[in-house]
């Protein structure tokens, strides 16, 4: 089962902005949309997208002001420009901004659909490597297990490695109650916030020396969890 990734179009053009979001949700994937480069901006840095769609010409920022923006707070979320301009001396300076892909209008859906796959497949967040340590705790994310010094291995359901694998990516920042449940479960499973609740007691059981006080998954009060190395 794979987690439903979400696409952050930031596109001023309502027309075109309207006609990606039903493409990019008929084809599987969540949808967020800015119409000026700050507005992308705030969300890319409120809701975490896995991948963003960045129009060139926006009313208040270029975009290659906005990918650098980006850039200065996730090195690792994949960026592809939408742009009229074709000349190369462009695509180079998007390239060097930060994007990892250009498009130049006009384009086909088909292929931004392949060229937002084709990234998906080549990029490698550090929490999508096969194990990751937290204090001495090993978690392998292919064996689903959770291996702590001296102790036997103990096996993870499928929810709670994507739990950790959530945490792990945003170390040592908050993670909101809101954003788990639909980056992990989906709107469609009607998850609650005891269900995210039940699942911390039984991931601080299996990784904390002391689960009524736990040094790793913390709660924030009001918000959700925070995961510290």
């Amino acid at each position: 089962m794979e987690l439903k990734k979400t696409i952050l179009v930031i596109e001023d053009e309502p027309h075109i902005a309207l006609g990606l979001k039903d493409a990019l949700e008929f084809e599987g994937f969540g949808v967020l949309t800015a119409d000026t480069g700050k507005h992308g901006i705030a969300l890319a840095k409120q809701d975490h997208p896995d991948a963003i769609l960045l129009d060139l010409m926006l009313p208040d920022l270029n975009g290659y002001q906005v990918c650098e923006e980006v850039r200065r707070g996730d090195q690792f979320v994949p960026i592809i420009m939408l742009t009229a301009k074709s000349q190369e001396a462009d695509k180079i300076r998007g390239l060097d901004a930060g994007a990892d892909d250009y498009v130049t209008k006009p384009f086909s859906v088909g292929e931004l659909v392949a060229r937002i796959r084709a990234i998906f497949r080549r990029t490698r967040r550090p929490s999508e490597a096969p194990t990751f340590r937290i204090g001495s705790a090993v978690v392998n994310t292919g064996a689903h297990t959770l291996e702590r010094e001296g102790k036997p291995p103990e096996m993870l359901s499928f929810y709670e490695v994507e739990l950790l694998r959530l945490l792990y990516e945003r170390l040592g920042q908050p993670v909101s109650r809101e954003e788990i449940l639909n980056k992990i479960w989906g709107l469609e499973a009607n998850p609650t916030n005891r269900t995210i609740d039940n699942f911390i007691v039984k991931l601080r059981r299996k990784l904390e020396e002391l689960p009524d006080k736990p040094q790793h998954i913390l709660t924030v009060y009001g918000f959700g969890y925070k995961l510290v190395p």
